[in-house]
C-alpha cells in the first residue's frame, strides 16, 4: 500500500511540475496587424524593431495597403533591420513616377518620345483621361526581386510565417482576401491606391486598395488562428480642408469615413494597440522616411513592457530564413504568355525582351526586358511571375492589351531656323496589321510641314518601316555659300541671300536590332529638293541677272536646285544616352551611308555617287551635378559628281536639322560648306537645380571639298566655336538659351529654342 501511495505522490509532483513549466511557457499564437496607410507604412518597419528587440515571435500576419507590403516581406523571411536597409536605399519617386529608363525603348520609340508635350487617349472623337499617374511598373519589379526567394510558394499559409492582405472589387465594391497565389501580385493589388496607381486584375477581378473595404484587417489574422493581437494603425483621423490639397489626400478623406468609426471597434480588439503620431505626415511623404520609421519606434517602445511580458510567456523558438533577391542567378528556359493579348505577336515580345531562353541573366536584365514591354504602351501595367520548373524558371507574362489604339498629340516648338511651330500628332496602333504603328504630324507656325510614320515592329526579326516628310524654311546665308555650290550671277554688292529650302522625303526600310543595341537599318529613298531665293529675283532686270531670270519659278524666285533624288541607304545605330538633350550617361553612334543612283537632274550635272557620314560620342558624369559630354563626326563624298546640292553645311544649333546641314556654334545657319568635313565637339553641364542646367560648350572643325583625299582633316582645326547658356527641361521640352562666338567672326549669335524639336 505504501509503495502504491508513493508511486502516485511522485506522479502528483511530476506533474505539477510540469504544470507549473507549461504555465510559464505557454503556446500563445501572436498575430500582427498591419494597417494601411501609404508612405506613413514605413512605421510598421519601426514599431517592428521594438517588437523584435522585447523578443516576442509573429505567428500570423496580416496587413492591407502599404501594411501588407511590409507584411509580406516579414513573413517572407527579412529582419526589420533588412527592411529598414532596404527602404532606406529605395527611390520612391522613381519607383512611383514609373520613369522607365531611355534605353528601354526602340529606336522608333525614342523619337517619338521626345517629339511631343501633351499625349491623350483619344476613343471614338472623345479624350480619354488615364486611369492612374502610375502603373506601378517599377514597384513591381522590386517586389519580385524581394520576394524571389518565396517565389513557388503560392500558398502564403505556408511563408515562414503564414500571411493574408485584402484587396477591393472594384467591380462590386466587395472584400477580397488574398491568401493564395503570386505574392508580389497579391500585395500590388492590395497597394493599388486609387487615382495613383492603376487597378490590377488577379484571378480575373479587378481590384484596388484593400484599404476602400478593410484598412486593419484584425478578424481574418484571428481567424488564422491567433490568440493575442499586435496591432499597429497608422491611419488618422479625418483630414481638414486645409489638409486636403490633392486628389489623392480626397479620396483617402472619403475612404477614412468607415474607417474611422471601424476602428473605434478594431482598436478595442486589440491586445497591443501602437499607434503612431502620423499627423503631420501624408501618404506621399517617402521622402520622410526615417522620421517615419523613427515615430514607428517611438510608439512601439511605449508598449515595450507589455510586448516583453508577451514575448517570456511564448514557448516558440524563432528561426532563422535565408532570404536572397535575385541578382544574377535566373535562367528563363521557357517563356509563357497569358493574357487578353491578340494583336501583338510571340516575335514582337520576345524582341522586346532582348535575352535568350536558356541562357543565364541577372535579374536587371529582366526587368530591362519587362521595361522595353513597358515602354510600347501597348500594355497594361505587367505583372509576371518566375517559377521553378526543375532545370531553370518560367517566366508567365500576363499581357493585358490597353484598350485604347488612337492618341492625340501636341507639341510647339520655337527655333531660330524653323521660327514658331505648333504640332498636332494623330497616332493609331494595330492600323494595318498586328505589331504595326502610324503616326502623322501635321506642323503649323511660320512653316507648314508634315511628317508620317508607319512602323511594324517585329522585335527580334526583320522589322518594316515606311516614311515621310515635307520640310521647308527660309534664312538669310552669306552669299558665297550659294556661290560656292550653284552656277549664279555676279550680282555686285550683295552680301546675303535669302534661301528657301524645300524637302519632300520617303523611305522605305527594314530595320533589324543587333546585339541588343545597335539597329541596323537598309532601304530606298526618293527625295524631291528644292533650292531657291527671292532675292536675286527683286532686283533689276540687268544683264548681270539674265542667268537667274531663265531660271525663275511661277513664283518669281530663283531657282539653284529643282530635282527628284533615288537613292538606296544603310545606317548603323547605337544610342543609350540617358536624355536626348542632356545626357550625363551613355554612348552614341549613327553612321549613314547614301547612293545616289538617278535624279531629273535639274543642274545637268548627275552622275552617280555616294555621300558617308559618321557620329560617335559618349557623356559622362564627373560629380553628381557636373557631366561632359563629347562627340566627333565626320563625312564625306565619294564618286566624281558634280552636284553640290549634298554637301555638307555646318552653322547654327539644333538636334533636327535635315539632311547634311550639321550644326556648329560661332556661326550661324548654313555658313561653312564643302563635301567633307571633320567636328569635334564637347559640352560641360552643371545642374545647379533639378532641371535647371549651365552649358558650356566647344566645338572645332575643318570642313571643305576632298578634306580626306588632301589630307587636310587632319591639320590643325581652321574654324572654332563656343557658346555659354542655360538650359532648363520643362513640360514643353526642353529650353534653351546659348550666346556663341567664334574667334573666326566679328560678331556672335544668340540662338533660342523652346520645346522639342520636330
Amino acid at each position: 500500500m505504501q509503495k502504491i501511495l508513493l508511486f502516485v505522490l511522485t506522479v502528483f509532483l511530476s506533474w505539477s511540475i510540469c504544470a507549473q513549466e507549461s504555465n510559464s511557457k505557454e503556446d500563445i499564437k501572436v498575430g500582427l496587424v498591419l494597417s494601411g496607410g501609404g508612405a506613413k507604412g514605413l512605421a510598421h518597419i519601426g514599431a517592428l524593431k521594438v517588437i523584435e528587440e522585447a523578443g516576442v515571435k509573429i505567428d500570423y500576419i496580416g496587413g492591407t495597403s502599404m501594411g501588407a507590403i511590409v507584411g509580406a516581406l516579414y513573413a517572407s523571411g527579412y529582419s526589420a533591420a533588412e527592411l529598414d536597409s532596404i527602404f532606406r536605399s529605395t527611390n520612391f519617386s522613381s519607383l512611383i513616377q514609373d520613369n522607365l529608363p531611355r534605353s528601354a525603348k526602340t529606336f522608333y520609340e525614342k523619337e517619338d518620345s521626345e517629339r511631343y508635350a501633351v499625349t491623350l487617349p483619344f476613343n471614338k472623337f472623345k479624350i480619354a483621361i488615364p486611369q492612374a499617374y502610375s502603373g506601378g511598373q517599377n514597384i513591381y519589379h522590386e517586389l519580385v526581386r524581394l520576394l524571389y526567394h518565396v517565389k513557388d510558394v503560392s500558398d502564403f499559409n505556408q511563408l515562414p510565417i503564414p500571411f493574408v492582405c485584402i484587396g477591393t472589387n472594384v467591380e462590386t465594391g466587395e472584400e477580397v482576401v488574398l491568401n493564395k497565389g503570386y505574392l508580389p501580385q497579391a500585395i500590388m493589388a492590395s497597394g493599388t491606391l486609387p487615382s495613383l496607381f492603376e487597378p490590377s486584375t488577379v484571378d480575373d477581378k479587378v481590384l484596388i486598395d484593400g484599404g476602400v473595404v478593410n484598412n486593419y484587417p484584425i478578424h481574418k489574422v484571428k481567424a488564422l488562428g491567433a490568440d493575442v493581437i499586435i496591432g499597429v494603425d497608422v491611419q488618422h483621423g479625418l483630414s481638414s480642408r486645409e489638409e486636403l490639397l490633392s486628389a489623392t489626400e480626397i479620396l483617402l478623406q472619403i475612404n477614412n469615413f468607415r474607417s474611422a468609426e471601424d476602428m473605434e471597434e478594431k482598436s478595442q480588439e486589440t491586445n497591443i494597440y501602437i499607434r503612431p503620431n502620423m499627423e503631420d505626415y501624408t501618404v506621399l511623404d517617402f521622402n520622410q522616411g526615417k522620421a517615419i520609421v523613427r515615430m514607428g519606434e517611438e510608439a512601439a517602445r511605449k508598449e515595450y513592457v507589455t510586448l516583453k511580458e508577451l514575448s517570456i510567456k511564448q514557448n516558440k523558438e524563432l528561426k532563422a530564413v535565408k532570404t536572397s533577391a535575385a541578382n544574377d542567378s535566373l535562367r528563363i528556359n521557357r517563356l509563357v504568355l497569358s493574357g487578353k493579348n491578340s494583336n501583338y505577336t510571340r516575335g514582337y515580345v520576345k524582341g522586346k525582351l532582348r535575352f535568350e531562353l536558356g541562357k543565364k541573366i541577372s535579374f536587371r536584365k529582366l526587368q530591362q526586358g519587362i521595361s522595353n514591354l513597358s515602354a510600347t504602351g501597348n500594355f497594361q501595367t505587367i505583372r509576371y511571375k518566375l517559377v521553378s520548373n526543375g532545370i531553370g524558371e518560367d517566366l508567365i507574362i500576363g499581357l493585358e492589351e490597353k484598350p485604347t489604339k488612337t492618341f492625340l498629340r501636341l507639341g510647339a516648338h520655337y527655333d531660330d531656323l524653323y521660327k514658331s511651330a505648333a504640332m498636332i500628332n494623330l497616332t493609331r496602333k494595330n492600323f494595318l496589321a498586328k505589331d504595326d504603328v502610324a503616326s502623322f504630324d501635321f506642323i503649323l507656325g511660320d512653316n507648314v510641314r508634315y511628317n508620317l510614320q508607319y512602323y511594324i515592329d517585329k522585335g527580334s526579326y526583320w522589322s518594316f518601316g515606311f516614311n515621310s516628310r515635307f520640310n521647308d524654311f527660309e534664312k538669310e546665308i552669306d552669299f558665297d555659300v550659294i556661290r560656292s555650290n550653284y552656277e549664279v550671277p555676279n550680282v555686285g554688292n550683295v552680301n546675303t541671300i535669302n534661301l528657301g529650302v524645300q524637302d519632300f522625303t520617303n523611305q522605305a526600310y527594314v530595320q533589324t536590332v543587333w546585339q541588343e543595341e545597335f539597329a541596323f537599318t537598309t532601304g530606298i529613298e526618293y527625295k524631291f529638293l528644292k533650292y531657291s531665293t527671292r532675292t536675286l529675283a527683286e532686283l533689276e532686270n540687268t544683264n548681270e541677272t539674265a542667268l537667274a531670270q531663265t531660271r525663275m519659278d511661277r513664283n518669281g524666285r530663283t531657282l539653284f536646285e529643282k530635282s527628284n533624288f533615288y537613292s538606296a541607304f544603310g545606317q548603323l545605330t547605337l544610342d543609350s544616352y540617358d536624355d536626348k538633350y542632356f545626357p550625363t550617361k551613355g554612348f552614341y553612334f549613327n553612321g549613314d551611308f547614301h547612293f545616289y543612283v538617278l535624279s531629273s537632274d535639274f543642274n545637268n550635272n548627275f552622275k552617280e555617287f555616294s555621300v558617308s557620314k559618321a557620329r560617335i560620342g559618349g557623356a559622362f558624369s564627373i560629380f553628381d551635378n557636373l557631366a561632359i559630354n563629347l562627340e566627333t563626326e565626320g563625312g564625306f563624298k565619294l564618286g566624281t559628281s558634280n552636284v553640290t546640292t549634298f554637301d555638307f553645311v555646318l552653322g547654327g544649333y539644333g538636334t533636327n536639322l535635315i539632311n547634311n546641314f550639321v550644326p556648329f556654334f560661332g556661326y550661324d545657319f548654313l555658313s561653312l560648306p564643302g563635301n567633307s568635313y571633320v567636328k569635334a565637339y564637347g559640352r560641360l553641364d552643371l545642374e545647379i537645380a533639378p532641371k535647371n542646367h549651365l552649358l558650356f560648350a566647344a566645338n572645332f572643325a575643318n570642313v571643305e571639298d576632298d578634306l580626306f583625299r588632301t589630307g587636310e582633316w587632319f591639320t590643325e582645326p581652321t574654324y572654332s566655336g563656343f557658346a555659354f547658356g542655360y538650359g532648363l527641361e520643362s513640360f514643353l521640352g526642353p529650353v534653351q538659351v546659348l550666346y556663341s562666338w567664334s574667334p573666326q567672326v566679328d560678331k556672335g549669335n544668340f540662338f533660342f529654342s523652346v520645346g522639342y524639336w520636330f
